[in-house]
């Protein structure tokens, strides 16, 4: 196999997962990162000896040994560089969410269709190894028709500030930043149904709570306590063409006992839960059985969990692999999740 050179844009926080997955990979070569700032880019390539240092994409870009990109940046520039690099040659992994709104989501479609390049979304969970045994037990029928599913990611304390709570950079809080994991983990699992429609509320009560002291959470490199324009808590049940629903509810700080992640998927023939812990519910001979597979991780391995991702992503510009999150899951996922916003802003259900 050819070794792929790769081009990271965007040297912030989620940087180093790509960055450090990519090192470990040894059909990789790391051949360039970008970033407006300049030090920061120059930093990452000194840790990972990188020998390109750019702070415009567009330069970046136009360099024909790069075969693939990683973005890493802002939620608001996703769309313009995946359709910038798409247009230059370049197969594309960026960070989740695809965009900000479904009209740019169909804009990257589109140049995804013009160029014959690929998009793999990072949808992250898809590729961890839990997913992959629920999802074989569902390709299997071990589950039957999974009609419901539902799902919480609850940060009793944690908004990260900085262009996480700036709405322009990224285009909500908690639910597109968080939200989007669980929801697209659920949907993925449930066969990724079409969406019908959407009923859902976006509460600012509580802001970023910056007065709480002695509990310590992730804050953003621009954090800024006065800046704060995205919602606290968000939830909404979701029904599909083909009956199904999903109900989910996140957070970035609510008055909860303790943080709390769940996922939950119930079938005609069983049911599986992936978070806190893996399990699948059957029922054998009139007896419900609790399964617990004999894995090394019972939850998401974050590093883990990357590291495949990208493994994946790197198979697939090699042209020996298919995405399993390509530029279409992206689009009916901005669906969704605009469409919760929508319905919490208009006060109704909104239908597709």
């Amino acid at each position: 196999m050819s070794n792929i050179h790769v081009a990271v844009i965007g040297a912030g926080s989620i940087s180093e997962m790509h960055l450090k997955s990519y090192q470990n990979n040894p059909d990789v070569v790391l051949y360039a990162i970008c970033d407006l700032n300049e030090e920061r880019a120059k930093a990452k390539a000194d840790k990972y000896g990188i020998p390109h240092v750019y702070t415009d994409y567009k330069k970046l870009l136009a360099d024909p040994r790069i075969d693939a990109v990683s973005i890493c940046t802002w939620n608001n520039s996703h769309a313009p560089i995946s359709i910038a690099a798409l247009e230059a040659g370049k197969n594309v992994l960026t960070e989740k969410p695809l965009c900000k709104t479904v009209e740019e989501a169909l804009a990257v479609e589109a140049a995804v269709q013009r160029s014959g390049k690929v998009l793999q979304v990072g949808f992250v969970r898809r590729y961890a190894s839990n997913t992959a045994i629920v999802k074989s037990f569902v390709d299997n029928g071990q589950l039957g028709e999974i009609y419901y599913a539902k799902a919480s990611c609850i940060r009793r304390l944690g908004n990260p500030g900085g262009w996480f709570s700036d709405i322009e950079r990224s285009g909500g809080g908690p639910l597109i930043d968080v939200g989007v994991h669980v929801i697209d983990l659920c949907w993925y699992l449930m066969g990724r149904p079409k969406v019908k429609s959407v009923s859902g509320n976006a509460y600012k009560k509580l802001g970023n709570r910056a007065n709480v002291k002695n509990l310590a959470f992730y804050k953003a490199a621009d954090y800024d306590a006065s800046h704060n324009t995205v919602e606290d808590m968000a939830n909404a049940m979701i029904r599909f063409e083909n009956g199904a629903s999903l109900l989910v509810d996140v957070s970035f700080t609510l008055h909860a006992k303790e943080d709390e992640l769940t996922v939950k998927l119930y079938g005609e023939k069983g049911g599986a839960e992936l978070e806190p812990e893996l399990s699948i519910i059957t029922e054998k001979y009139d007896t419900i059985l609790n399964l617990t597979p004999q894995i090394n991780n019972l939850s998401f391995d974050f590093v883990a969990g990357f590291q495949q991702e990208l493994n994946y992503f790197i198979e697939v510009c090699q042209g020996t692999k298919e995405t399993l999150s390509p530029v279409q899951d992206g689009v009916e996922m901005m669906k969704i999740l605009c469409g919760i916003y929508e319905s919490s802003a208009q006060g109704k259900e909104i239908h597709f």
